[in-house]
């Protein structure tokens, strides 16, 4: 069974995408779930000045994550150790924290021609050891590690493609933290189509020093790596830039990898010298996985959270959810959090009516 400070763990590694290790060590650190049943969870804080900024600037983010982990939407309320302490003798605390992490980090605010600047997004909970390999993925798996063992050289582009929830990004960031560990110097750049999209935009926006800003940071990556680069099809000046990028890099040996849901021919309004280049090395395709592989799925993600599921739940499981793995993994949490909140053993009723509005095909 879950406890608190496990759901806590989860939400905060989830967190760690979307926030730098500075703000995360500033606003998060010392926070406990002080209570969690189906009216919401209370979070404890240290002084009034960082629930403050938490509740300003980070509930948003921070309901939705926990929202994950517990596979429904819930309120979040966070409360305050020093309600006594005045607002002057909280920001001095704060003060004093923010002066310790900066020694040793960056500050969390950035300049607006700096959010130009890519920065490597980590997920350590990603890696190879943790993917469940299976006759549908065990293609793009081998090509994934022969790349992280021998970036530049092995597979040079890497394109995996497979619809939604079916691993993509997981073998992204394993190929990321694999190479890191090999070699913590290398320059890494992990990003989104989209993301890769709006940064040209914006630096157009702000004109040519930040262009050439952005051109420079990109093109001396020693790996680059892009998910959903079907992102970019139709749009001309991302297209352009993305192609001298690609050449770039190609030419210094440098690995590039994309993830895309459909194979580069079948990527439409897509420029044709792209669609040439993107097919130049391998392109494994992931399928959804078979029965045995998602009783695995299942099972992994159980324990790791550190359930125990009956064979009849996860045989229930496995014959009605079939789409994607985060598909499976959802109904996995979903199933835990409520056996958690309700105090009540995990059943195949229970699973049945957590998971009756899946089975209509939406994601949870």
């Amino acid at each position: 069974m879950q406890s608190l400070d496990d759901i806590w763990e989860l939400t905060l590694s989830h967190m760690r995408k979307e926030l730098s290790e500075t703000a995360m060590q500033l606003w998060f650190k010392n926070i406990k779930i002080v209570e969690l049943n189906e009216n919401g969870a209370v979070l404890l804080c240290e002084n009034n000045f960082k629930r403050d900024v938490i509740e300003k600037r980070h509930m948003e983010k921070l309901k939705n994550n926990l929202s994950k982990i517990l596979g429904f939407d819930i309120n979040v309320r966070i409360i305050s150790k020093e309600m006594e302490l005045s607002e002057t003798e909280s920001e001095q605390l704060i003060k004093d924290d923010l002066e310790l992490i900066e020694k040793d980090g960056e500050p969390e605010e950035v300049s607006e021609s700096s959010s130009l600047l890519p920065r490597q997004q980590k997920s350590f909970e990603y890696t190879f050891e943790n993917f469940i390999v299976g006759s549908s993925n065990k293609f793009a798996h081998a090509a994934s590690m022969a790349v992280a063992n021998n970036p530049g050289y092995e597979y040079n582009p890497l394109f995996i493609y497979g619809a939604s929830g079916l691993g993509k990004t997981h073998l992204l960031y394993a190929i990321s933290n694999k190479i890191m560990e090999r070699n913590p110097k290398t320059n890494i750049i992990l990003v989104k189509g989209e993301e890769f999209t709006n940064q040209i935009i914006e630096s157009i926006r702000l004109g040519s020093t930040a262009t050439a800003q952005f051109k420079n940071k990109y093109r001396k990556a020693d790996v680059l790596l892009i998910d959903d680069i079907q992102f970019i099809a139709g749009k001309d000046s991302t297209q352009e830039e993305f192609f001298h990028t690609f050449n770039a890099l190609y030419e210094e040996d440098k690995q590039i990898i994309l993830t895309s849901d459909r194979p580069p021919k079948d990527i439409k309004t897509l420029e044709d010298r792209l669609k040439t280049r993107f097919e130049m090395g391998l392109t494994p395709d992931i399928q959804p996985p078979d029965y045995e592989l998602r009783i695995a799925i299942m099972q992994n993600k159980a324990q790791h959270l550190g359930l125990v599921f009956p064979n009849d739940v996860l045989n229930f499981l496995a014959e009605n959810l079939h789409s994607n793995v985060r598909q499976l993994e959802g109904a996995i949490k979903k199933i835990g959090a409520q056996s958690y909140l309700n105090k009540v053993d995990i059943t195949l009723e229970l699973a049945i009516n957590c998971t009756a509005d899946l089975f209509s095909g939406s994601e949870p």
